[in-house]
């Protein structure tokens, strides 16, 4: 799977762990790593045997002999660094959620496009095998007219307001780390919404601790999500058509298994998925399919996608009262 990119790591937090050991099972080239202090640039690297540490982002990006950057910051730091890597000429992988709000998600798909430079959103559930036959099963029609699609995203998470979850200042809430997740996926099955209705209920930080969507579409169909920070759920999902229906297990946007039931409650298919590491080596793979093809955009996730998808929260978070003190 590994291709010839060579990557650079920004950010030397809990997700660049698990991304890191991903890419090291698969055999994708790891160059450098860069942090904004030395000392964490020099543990992280040394722990996972990464042959350079920058103590700056700066450094980092500027490094000639890295092709790629991934950004493991969180959300409200996506756009500047993001920026600062695609300035330097390097193609950039972009944790999700793509940016804080659909401005600059904009302003980094124009600036990827203008430079011809990759610039993709790491919502690494679009990528799994599970998910790549979903949307083929999705596509062939025979599941029918697809009329709903139902997914939550809720788990029981730190409660100190001091945590990034509950933090403002950082993105904090349950809409950009959780309901990311289920948001993207309605996009995936049924495209962006007509009408969108959400509610919320906020913490005493400000941030949102449980926040349900309703997208209505032009065909009728109807998508319902629920996101929250501090009650763990089902974490499932359900496209239902007018042939048939698609049931995928917990947690249905890791590795996991899924049934498709025909319209005569027969399942048709019983999917199980054989993943080796956590999943998240398939975003570096297509980045890496994209710059080998000369390409600045997938079928899978594009630019253009992600924006919209950042337009959509940006809509939720107006519904819900929800504004970042860094926008």
């Amino acid at each position: 799977m590994a291709g010839k990119v060579r990557w650079g790591i920004l950010g030397t937090g809990w997700i660049a762990d698990l991304f890191v050991k991903d890419l090291q099972m698969h055999g994708h080239a790891l160059t450098a790593v860069g942090s904004r202090s030395e000392a964490s640039a020099d543990a992280f690297a040394q722990r996972f045997g990464i042959a350079r540490a920058h103590g700056s982002y700066e450094a980092l990006c500027a490094d000639p002999d890295i092709d790629a950057i991934y950004v493991a910051t969180p959300h409200p730091m996506h756009h500047a660094n993001t920026l600062l890597a695609l300035q330097n000429g390097k193609h950039a992988l972009v944790e999700k959620a793509f940016t804080v709000n659909a401005r600059e998600a904009q302003e980094l798909a124009d600036l990827a496009r203008a430079r011809g430079l990759v610039v993709l959103e790491a919502m690494w559930t679009r990528f799994l095998p599970h998910i790549v036959r979903i949307r083929e099963i999705v596509r062939s029609g025979v599941l029918g007219e697809i009329r709903s699609v139902v997914a939550d995203h809720t788990q029981d998470l730190p409660d100190d307001p001091k945590h990034r979850l509950n933090a403002l200042e950082l993105g904090g809430g349950a809409l950009l780390d959780l309901g990311i997740y289920p948001i993207s996926f309605t996009f995936d099955v049924l495209g962006p919404p007509q009408e969108i209705v959400a509610r919320a209920r906020l913490k005493e930080t400000g941030a949102d601790g449980t926040v349900a969507t309703v997208f209505t579409y032009a065909s009728g169909a109807i998508a319902t999500t629920i996101s929250a920070s501090d009650t763990a759920g089902r974490n499932v999902a359900t496209i239902h058509g007018t042939e048939g229906r698609i049931e995928i297990d917990k947690v249905w946007y890791a590795p996991t298994n899924f049934r498709r039931y025909d319209a005569t409650d027969t399942v048709v298919e019983d999917y199980q998925s054989a993943v080796i590491g956590r999943g998240m080596q398939y975003q570096a793979a297509e980045l890496e399919r994209l710059v080998a093809a000369g390409e600045t955009a997938g079928d899978i996730l594009s630019p253009a996608e992600s924006v919209a998808i950042m337009a959509a929260l940006d809509e939720v978070r107006r519904q819900i009262g929800l504004k970042y003190p860094t926008e």
